[in-house]
């Protein structure tokens, strides 16, 4: 036993609440244990809440705690198990320190929490204090408040996706809180019967108060919202029509450059032949020049740019109508201009991007809807990064819901 100056110094190293230190011992190659007790004659039955001093037995386990140091220690406790004497009943005490049937303290599993955020599960438990197993444990018994949590301020969602892994075709969902850029929920999956499963567990109540919802240019969000979500407004998401229209330009540019280079190859003088490479010599890596805003264009990226307008008049012209519905979305704030200034590009811009063009007609009131508030899925998109980062810094991780809880506990 270590004398009474000393215990009060130890004790107030540990400070733990309610708790005292009276004793300790050093093994070599293992660290430090110490001995403790709390502070607590009694306890509260969990049943009826009774206060209850009667002693039924001890129950005496080692758990592991915060390290001092390069030193790992150990706290030897005894979880106590008291008598109620109103429901005649015996129960174990509640410590706050420690979970039931858990080998670390709270505060330990925090601890690591944070250092697995930062890296990954096998480098935390290479440094011997923790197990995988414990690790994981650890994450789960976390995440269980955010699992079972529901967004009730909840205004305005953001719905998209993440390739879970990279040309697999396995894509995960994620709800996105676009008021405060929180990830909310992120499934194993992106069907429909997935995502109105984990929209129905949050209740009506939360739904029913939702007034915009943000998606890209899928049907099945949009299907899925109508029903849930009565009181809320679709939002097509401008990015997404902007990719629609960039990547019909793109298949053009392409296209103009496969036809070039057939006609080198057919070309019958040197003449001829000379004439097509100075086309050809225009198109060539021009996709940034063409497709980037033209705002953000450096100089050589804008003579590039006039290049390609000086031997394509059909790619001058989409560029042209590209930078036009860009600046639609960028300086129109009132849904009633919005509508006009839309309209008219659908009307002039019809030849050039066909697709794109039956594509806002089809989607034109969830486009239109943008105006009202400006609402995007820029949130999405940098939610949606981060979860990128997450999932290549996690290998770690032995399964989906490993993935998930290290994604949420990143926005609690």
């Amino acid at each position: 036993m270590v004398k009474k100056r000393a215990i009060t110094i130890l004790t107030k190293l540990l400070d733990l609440k309610d708790v005292k230190v009276v004793g300790q011992r050093l093994h070599a190659g293992v660290g430090i244990i110490l001995q403790t007790e709390s502070m607590k004659s009694y306890s509260l039955c969990p049943q009826c809440g009774t206060k209850s001093e009667k002693l039924h037995q001890n129950h005496r386990y080692i758990i592991k705690d915060l390290p001092w140091g390069e030193k790992p220690v150990f706290l030897e406790i005894n979880r106590r198990q008291f008598k109620c004497n109103k429901c005649q009943k015996p129960f174990s005490e509640d410590l706050d320190f420690v979970r039931k049937k858990r080998t670390y303290t709270k505060r330990l599993a925090q601890k690591i929490i944070q250092d697995v955020l930062s890296n990954d599960i096998h480098s935390v438990a290479s440094k011997g204090i923790v197990t995988t197993e414990e690790i994981e444990r650890m994450l789960k018994d976390a995440s269980e408040a955010t699992h079972n949590s529901k967004p009730s301020q909840l205004k305005r969602l953001g719905i998209d996706e993440i390739a879970l892994v990279k040309g697999k075709g396995h894509y995960c969902a994620v709800f996105i809180d676009l008021d405060t850029s929180k990830l909310l929920a992120i499934l194993n999956g992106r069907t429909q019967e997935i995502i109105k499963e984990a929209l129905i567990a949050w209740g009506y109540e939360v739904l029913d108060q939702i007034e915009e919802v943000s998606i890209d240019l899928w049907q099945g969000y949009k299907n899925i919202v109508t029903k849930l979500m009565p009181n809320a407004q679709v939002v097509a998401d401008r990015f997404h029509v902007m990719t629609q229209i960039n990547k019909e330009l793109d298949t053009q540019r392409k296209k103009e450059r496969r036809n070039v280079e057939e006609l080198i190859k057919k070309a019958k003088s040197a003449e001829e032949k000379a004439e097509y490479k100075i086309i050809l010599s225009g198109l060539k890596n021009s996709k940034y020049s063409l497709l980037q805003n033209e705002d953000n264009l450096n100089e050589s990226q804008a003579s590039k740019l006039l290049q390609v307008k000086e031997v394509s008049p059909i790619l001058k012209a989409m560029h042209h109508f590209k930078e036009k519905v860009r600046k639609i979305f960028n300086h129109t704030d009132d849904w009633y201009a919005g509508v006009f200034k839309l309209g008219m590009w659908l009307s002039r811009a019809k030849k050039y991007f066909p697709h794109s063009n039956n594509t806002i007609i089809r989607w034109f009131d969830e486009i239109i809807a943008y105006f009202d508030h400006g609402t995007t899925s820029g949130a999405v998109e940098g939610v949606n990064n981060k979860l990128k980062l997450i999932k290549r810094s996690g290998y770690g991780f032995r399964n989906f819901d490993n993935f998930r809880v290290r994604c949420l506990l990143n926005w609690i």
